[in-house]
């Protein structure tokens, strides 16, 4: 399977888009961009499209609106994630990010794997 690449200026958009904060970084993960809070991913990029980290129920609703399952590769969908629906640039989702953001959050932080 090939792997969609964003454009530079999809990468530019989301990284506006990702609000500041302590513990939030912006990193590169399978040629795409993500933000992580304390080591975890609460949103990301997958070619063109966004997606976010919510609970089922939230994810449920999403869905409703058009959202679809966060599936980086055909029939692997990744739990705890959506695809949020329309032109996110145009129209960019704040209260799903930031609410993407707040769940991350009461997460326990990761440790940095040791090489």
């Amino acid at each position: 399977m090939k792997m969609p690449k964003p454009t530079e200026a999809t990468k530019a958009a989301f990284a506006k888009v990702v609000p500041d904060g302590p513990g939030i970084t912006l990193k590169p993960m399978f040629g795409q961009l993500s933000a992580f809070v304390n080591g975890n991913m609460f949103c990301g990029i997958f070619g063109e499209e966004l997606m976010v980290r919510l609970p089922a129920e939230e994810i449920a609703k999403v869905k409703q609106q058009g959202g679809k399952d966060f599936e980086p590769m055909a029939g692997h969908k990744m739990g705890g994630y959506v695809v949020v629906p329309g032109d996110w640039r145009a129209k960019p989702p704040t209260a799903l990010i930031k609410r993407a953001l707040e769940e991350t959050r009461k997460m326990p932080a990761k440790t940095p794997k040791k090489k």
